[in-house]
């Protein structure tokens, strides 16, 4: 893709996040979308099928940037407890600092259909697989008990932070995400630790 075709389809993503966090998905127009991403309508469908497939690509890109920030974090970092506390913390600040992406990915992945969610399913996969690998480092060194079941710990881990990042939406952000790190970590680490 030349930059300036990378300009316009990071422009559209953008736009679409701010639409769907202030409209919902479905109540969401790609109009709207074009709009707000200074596009003519027709330009959406030069880079995107439909609505769904904005927003499938939205959390493609987006959690495809987070990802990238938690491997460039921990990439130094030996212990697998300090990294599941920097994955962490990445997790909170970056949501804290981004509502319309927090709600986007917190709220409308749960009102999508099936299939939708299958697809952006998919997307979350490198996540939960960096999860799985800092919980198989820690097992292997000993750092975590030897007997966990990697699988559910790395979804519990998860759900954890995705449930806490989901309940600070809900109820208006009154207070600071970022300063949750410590105890989710806490609360995780006293369980996982050998």
């Amino acid at each position: 893709m030349t930059s300036r075709k990378k300009e316009k389809y990071h422009l559209i993503l953008e736009g679409a996040l701010q639409v769907f966090a202030e409209n919902g998905y479905h109540a969401s127009q790609v109009s709207k979308i074009a709009k707000v991403a200074g596009v003519a309508d027709g330009t959406i469908y030069l880079y995107f099928k439909n609505k769904e497939d904005i927003l499938i690509s939205l959390f493609r890109e987006k959690l495809g940037e987070l990802v990238g920030k938690f491997e460039a974090s921990i990439e130094h970092i030996t212990d697998a407890a300090e990294a599941i506390q920097e994955i962490c913390r990445i997790h909170y600040t970056e949501l804290e600092a981004n509502v319309p992406l927090a709600y986007v990915t917190q709220i409308e992945l749960r009102q999508s259909n099936l299939e939708m969610r299958k697809a952006i399913g998919q997307t979350v996969k490198p996540y939960i697989k960096l999860l799985e690998g800092v919980i198989r480092k820690g097992m292997e060194d000993g750092t975590f008990r030897a007997d966990l079941d990697v699988k559910l710990t790395r979804l519990l881990l998860f759900g954890a932070m995705d449930e806490v990042v989901t309940t600070w939406l809900i109820a208006g952000q009154k207070y600071s995400l970022s300063e949750q790190v410590e105890k989710t970590v806490e609360f995780f680490l006293k369980g996982l630790k050998a």
